[in-house]
């Protein structure tokens, strides 16, 4: 492989050239810059789940420029708001929600102990975000979390650019005309109104419209049985002084809305399904490519697989793809053994996100004819086999290429009041009431430390006093 081609000029485009470029620096990258869409979820929304941090270190980028000079802030979940009708609002946090007790998980001991707070009291970073505040992980109790960021749309895909073309990633001019195909199938070039621009491999950033895959043939699988939410709009409106470290995502009627707080804006929005409110908004459709590689062309992010932005899985869903694509970039001859693990992997890591959505839904408990009717949508198998296992002593199964981890899969199941039949044997041997008074001590302990704590806004200001020395 010598040169790659990437179509799309947004974040995700951006991104998939400098990781290419980094990573494999003997190739020859180019860029085609196709603006996103108004339906590239990837490019629109701006808050991210953990993995970018560790994407932004694979590229060797400083805190500095992928933060702080990018004027991002930290995000330590989701606060969810009427998803359970008569219930209370709950954080989905990224982390731990306990340590084990005696070789045995601690939700189960939670489960006993009918009693107990909230199971998101026992997670660090949601009461730090339910307090406001803001700092990394680091010793009990304050430990065991990730978090994520919000961005500054703009910055971030201007600090990419900048950084892909510092590689030596080069910029092509010209606009999108068609994919030229050879006789076999594979792809020999974008024809734009400025030329032609060939190469080994072309990587498909242009959003859910996939003007390149779709050129190769092949639908997407439509989930929309599972996702019926298929309209957004999207607002900015002045920032929140200070911001808030957990962004709000409420159900209503026919969807749901959000409220996404940055340094320089808050973010607004709703998600709806049309077939239960007309009113108008940006169209998308859920489905997923069960080959987003085929021969020399790749589909990235939404030109891939697209979800509605709940759990704010797009971008996600795009670094993950890039990060697969520079491990494992075949040779020219793209070879279909190589090419079908890709696609193995991939569509894996699509599918139980599209569970971990479709959970929400599912488990809801709200009386509107749209969470009826969702809550009574036949379950795909994979999501009824966790549900199952789950509902019998509240064990959950280990799928490959899961992005979320099992107290994320809890925190949901718990917070929309959904508990298991029976626990689990292991837990019934221990003696409850030490573990009830230990319970007791963490929540306390996680609480005086969150107290103590800075705000997310005094973090940050002393994150970028020592950046910026």
């Amino acid at each position: 492989m010598r040169s790659v081609v990437v179509a799309g000029g947004g974040i995700t485009g951006w991104a998939a050239a400098a990781a290419l470029k980094r990573r494999l620096p003997m190739l020859e990258v180019t860029v085609l810059p196709i603006a996103p869409p108004a339906d590239a979820l990837a490019d629109r929304f701006p808050a991210t789940l953990p993995s970018i941090l560790a994407f932004h270190g694979d590229l060797g980028l400083s805190e500095a420029d992928a933060i702080v000079r990018t004027r991002a802030g930290f995000r330590l979940g989701s606060r969810f708001v009427g998803w359970g009708e008569g219930l209370p609002d709950y954080v989905h946090s990224y982390g731990t929600h306990g340590p084990a007790i005696e070789g045995t998980a601690f939700h189960q001991h939670w489960l006993r102990a009918r009693d107990a707070a909230p199971f998101d009291r026992h997670a660090p970073a949601a009461m730090l975000g339910r307090e406001g505040r803001f700092v990394p992980a680091g010793e009990a109790p304050i430990d065991g979390y990730e978090y994520g960021l919000v961005l500054d749309l703009p910055a971030q895909t201007a600090m990419l650019r900048a950084f892909a073309l510092h590689l030596g990633v080069r910029e092509a001019a010209g606009a999108f005309r068609t994919l030229t195909l050879e006789d076999s199938g594979f792809a020999r070039a974008i024809d734009t109104n400025a030329g032609p621009l060939a190469a080994d491999l072309f990587v498909d950033a242009t959003g859910p419209a996939a003007q390149l895959r779709s050129a190769m043939g092949g639908a997407r699988d439509d989930w929309r049985r599972w996702l019926s939410c298929d309209r957004f709009v999207i607002a900015a409106e002045a920032a929140a002084a200070p911001p808030g470290s957990l962004d709000t995502v409420e159900a209503q009627p026919t969807g749901w809305r959000f409220r996404i707080e940055g340094l320089n804006e808050t973010t607004t929005g709703a998600c709806w399904s049309s077939a239960h409110d007309a009113r108008e908004g940006i169209a998308f459709e859920a489905g997923s490519f069960a080959e987003p590689w085929l021969r020399n062309v790749v589909a990235i992010g939404d030109a891939a697989t697209v979800v509605e932005p709940l759990e704010w899985t797009n971008l996600h869903l795009a670094l993950s793809g890039i990060d697969r694509l520079v491990t494992m970039m075949p040779g020219r001859d793209c070879a279909p053994v190589e090419i079908a693990e890709f696609n193995r992997q991939a569509a894996a890591e699509a599918v139980r996100v599209r569970d971990f959505l479709m959970l929400h839904y599912v488990t809801a408990r709200r009386p509107e004819p749209f969470w009826r009717e969702m809550a009574a949508a036949e379950l795909p198998d994979t999501l009824a086999h966790t549900l199952t296992q789950f509902a019998e002593r509240g064990r959950l199964p280990f799928y490959e290429e899961e992005t979320f981890a099992r107290d994320s899969w809890l925190a949901v199941l718990f917070g929309q009041g959904v508990r298991p039949r029976r626990l689990d044997p292991l837990v019934e041997a221990i003696d409850p009431a030490p573990i009830a008074a230990g319970m007791a001590r963490h929540r306390d302990a996680i609480a005086a430390a969150a107290a103590r704590a800075p705000t997310h806004a005094a973090f940050l200001q002393a994150l970028h006093r020592q950046a910026l020395r």
